[in-house]
């Protein structure tokens, strides 16, 4: 059977001993699971010892999990066993060492993929990485903060408008691509900045295409205009998102949580809870701007089109 093996590591400002106790109490699970916050609606049962939790979604599937042994503030072992949407078992851990300032956090996991789905494998070890970085992510939230700043709202489906706009075409990487969009965002607003009239809407960005399993990503950076002018720059394009129907998912919180809304909606459309309209990639929305409000309340809407 296709093995999956990987890590992911995060620098948490607090100590050992907090971050330990967030990881071997599942009471704690729930506030920064990277599979929970996909679907709140799951049923989570944890144990009176703690020790042990499952849980059953809808959509996240269902499975348990279980600490067999631990050395305080310093590792965690665990065993995992997915029963849908397939079964499978997992030898997870954690392990922790002080650095100034703070703890050094390492999550691993050792399993396997069911034979037939051996073709996967690259694929599976891009999505598993990806909901791991937002789990730390998410855990260093709430072990230095008390909470999670990263809040979904369900919007549901709603019409909207045809958008003419002029963007930047782009190819990147899912590491870069934060620091391609900020590039690609300036260049924008430096030639809208003494022609904010024309303006006819939030900016946005839209995803052509997610290859994950080699990570890289080709994305489109907009600016809606309510007219076009003919002396653009040569890497400028002209285009439009036609008038559709989409399923809208609010993300609440830094950029760099914003992961947690993509899997989600990707989730709903593995899941069949959303019928997606092919034609038209989907595309997030800025509400809200950097510098205009703080990080924790940045407002994005993440649009799926819908048929």
């Amino acid at each position: 059977m296709p093995k999956i093996e990987l890590n992911r590591s995060i620098e948490i400002n607090e100590s050992p001993d907090k971050v330990f106790k967030a990881l071997n109490d599942f009471n704690h699970w729930p506030a920064w699971s990277p599979w929970l916050i996909l679907e709140p609606e799951t049923v989570v049962k944890v144990a009176p010892d703690a020790k042990y939790y499952e849980w059953e979604g809808k959509r996240i599937g269902s499975g348990n999990m279980r600490i067999t042994s631990e050395v305080k503030n310093k590792s965690l072992y665990l065993d995992l066993t997915f029963l849908k949407p397939w079964k499978s078992k997992a030898k997870v851990r954690f392990e922790l060492a002080p650095i100034s300032g703070g703890t050094q956090l390492t999550w691993f996991m050792d399993s396997s993929l069911p034979f037939f789905m051996f073709w996967m494998k690259k694929m599976m070890l891009g999505f598993i990485g990806m909901d791991y970085e937002r789990g730390l992510n998410l855990l260093k939230d709430y072990v230095e903060d008390g909470e999670v700043h990263s809040k979904l709202d369900f919007r549901g489906e709603q019409a909207l408008s045809k958008v003419q706009y002029i963007g930047i075409h782009s190819h990147s990487t899912i590491d870069t691509i934060d620091q391609d969009m900020k590039r690609d965002f300036g260049k924008l607003w430096e030639y809208f900045k003494d022609k904010e009239d024309m303006i006819a809407g939030k900016m946005f960005s839209i995803y052509q295409k997610w290859d994950f399993a080699n990570g890289k990503v080709e994305y489109t950076s907009g600016i809606p205009v309510s007219a076009v002018l003919h002396d653009l720059p040569s890497e400028f394009k002209v285009s439009e998102i036609p008038a559709t129907k989409v399923y809208t998912l609010r993300h609440i919180g830094p950029y760099k949580h914003l992961g947690n809304a993509w899997s989600a909606m990707h989730n709903m459309h593995r899941a069949k809870a959303i019928k997606t309209e092919k034609r038209i990639p989907p595309f997030e929305e800025y509400v809200s701007m950097p510098g205009k409000v703080p990080d924790n309340e940045l407002v994005t809407d993440v649009h799926f089109p819908v048929k």
